[in-house]
Order: structure tokens, then sequence, then C-alpha cells
């Protein structure tokens, strides 16, 4: 009597990206931030566009400041070098470190309080020198490290948990950014998750200053009645010039919809995110239309989510500096070191 042979099932194969890479291969470690903050949203959203995108993990330098939204780079691509610098100094170390080896990517994660406030100078010079690397603002409107008081983006009218109300003009980010030379400017929400994607990805292959302020709502101390930065308000006030979706940290919750229309969205609360797509003839090329319509819709309350402002044509920083091919960190003494000759000619010239 004879028996059949039982062929085992092989596993599936694992899904790759076009460089051979798992999704697995560009995780990080387990967060340590409050349970539903947006800001680990954000990391899903980037960790799942350099994998899409094919990036190899080990060419990308992940840089952050202090601050919530600096713990940040510790929870997506653990294989990726990674700086954490001082308060507000994130622009500058990212710089000498594409300076040093612009072969490799750079991504820099701040926030409100890192870039908006303490760090403001180094910002503002090299968003003018357009630095090529992708800047990601986490604005939740507070200083979450510190108690929750205003940050520089807090809107006025805005109150605290503590009954104070910010009598000061907030910054925006964006117009700062499209006025002083970033060559790609837009904001996003951290529960979004088609549209902040579909941003990452268009970064990831710009050459030049990416800036992304991401409102990402403070579960702790900025999600109140009164805070403009408030999962509520964003819900009631949000209007995108492409798609916006509210993902609160326990259910998702997805839209679709065409352009130039609108929907209403029940959300978990029992409150109403009302969306719209801005008219599909806007240009993102028109420095001075950007400017426009960000001061159009803040004077309206409203929060405008989308792509701003591209320039596709500005030379970036390494290139207009004429950088060798080579990492710097790699040239050998004699061509990175002054010769007599030269030393003797420089002292000539000064005396």
């Amino acid at each position: 009597m004879s028996t059949a042979t039982v062929v085992p099932t092989p596993p599936p194969t694992p899904k790759t990206n076009r460089i051979g890479l798992q999704v697995l291969d560009y995780k990080g470690g387990k967060t340590t931030l409050c349970a539903g903050c947006g800001h680990n949203s954000i990391s899903e959203r980037i960790l799942e566009a350099y994998y899409e995108m094919g990036v190899q993990p080990e060419r990308l330098m992940k840089m952050s400041g202090i601050g919530c939204s600096s713990k940040s780079p510790a929870y997506f691509m653990s294989r990726s070098f990674s700086f954490n610098s001082v308060h507000g100094r994130m622009p500058s170390v990212a710089t000498g470190a594409l300076l040093a080896n612009k072969t490799m990517r750079s991504i820099g994660i701040s926030g409100d309080g890192d870039s908006a406030s303490i760090g403001m100078g180094q910002f503002v010079h090299l968003l003018r020198r357009n630095v090529p690397m992708i800047y990601i603002i986490e604005d939740i409107g507070v200083y979450g490290l510190t108690k929750g008081q205003f940050s520089a983006t807090a809107d006025i009218g805005s109150k605290l948990k503590t009954g104070v109300v910010n009598d000061l003009p907030a910054v925006d980010i964006c117009a700062l950014a499209i006025q002083m030379g970033a060559t790609f400017v837009g904001r996003s929400f951290s529960g979004d998750k088609k549209q902040l994607s579909n941003m990452l990805k268009a970064a990831i292959s710009h050459q030049g200053t990416v800036v992304l302020d991401v409102i990402s709502p403070c579960v702790t101390f900025n999600d109140h009645a009164g805070s403009t930065k408030s999962y509520k308000f964003m819900q009631e006030h949000d209007e995108a010039v492409g798609e916006v979706g509210f993902v609160p940290f326990f259910e998702e919750i997805s839209v679709e919809y065409d352009i130039d229309t609108s929907i209403d969205v029940r959300m978990h609360d029992g409150s109403h995110l009302r969306l719209r797509k801005l008219h599909a003839d806007y240009d993102p090329t028109d420095k001075t239309q950007a400017v426009k319509i960000l001061m159009e819709t803040h004077d309206k309350g409203e929060c405008l989510t989308g792509v701003f402002y591209v320039d596709t044509q500005k030379t970036d920083f390494t290139s207009l500096l004429n950088m060798v091919d080579e990492p710097l960190a790699t040239l050998p003494q004699e061509r990175t070191r002054p010769g007599r000759e030269v030393l003797a000619e420089l002292m000539e010239e000064y005396s």
C-alpha cells in the first residue's frame, strides 16, 4: 500500500522594494512618546516613504535638535546614521555634515520650538542657502518637554489648559520658508496618511531645501478646547490644497473625493471635518501666489495643507560651492592642505 507524499507549502516570499530590502529594514526603536502622539504617525510615513522610494538606509543621515520631535529619528530607520544636536543648532550641524559628504542624503526632524524660537537664526540661513535636505517640523504649538507653554507657532487667541490666552502673532513656517529661499515647501497633518506619504516621496526626489510643516496635535498639553493645534480644531478648520484625512490613534478614518469638490466627514467624537481640495489650476511654482494664499487662508482662520511652492531650477548649496564629488572626509592631506607656496602667497597679500 503506497502513501502520498505531502509537500509542505513554502512560506510566502517577503515583499521587497526596488533595492531588495524589506520594510523591516527601515524600522526603528520602540517609541517612548505619549500614546496617540502624532509624531509616531509621522515616523511611520517617513519609513514607508524611504522604503517605497528604495533609498539605502546607510546612505541617510538623520538630524535633530532638542524636544519631543527630536526624539523621533530613533523610531525609524535604525540602520541610518543619526545625530541629536544642541537645541536649535541642527541646521548648522546638518549643513556641515552634508558639506563633508555630499554623497549622503539628509533628513532633519525638528519642532516649532527648536526651529521657530531658539533655532530661528540657524533655520533662516539654512533656507537661504538651499541646503539639500528634507527639514520636517513636527508642529504642536507648545513646548512639549517643558509642560506646554506657547511656542512661536501658536495662533493669537489660542488657550492653554491653565487658561492663559496667547496674544502674540504666530510665525507661519511655510510663508517664512518660501520667502527665505526654500525650494520645496508644504504643510500636512500627522493624521493624513495619503497626503503626507505622497509629499514625503516627492520631497525625497527634490534637490534642495524641503520644508514640511506637519501639524501634530499634542495629546498631553495641546489637545483641549481653545487650542488651535488640537485634533478638534484641525477637524473643524482644515482646508486642503491636496487631500486631507484625520487618523485618530484608536481607529483609522480614510476618505477619497475628487478635485474641486468638498466632503464632510463625521469623526469619532461626533465633530465634523470639512475637507476641500483647492482648484486644480493652482500653480506651486508661483512664489507670490503661494505666499498670498497662505495669508488669505490664515486670515479666514483656516489651516491650508498641501504643497505650496516648488522651485526645481535654483542651485543647491553644495553645487553652488563647487564641491568635489568625493566626500571631504576621505580626501588625502595633499588635496586639503595648502602647500608652502600657496601659504606664502596668501601671507604676501596681507602684508
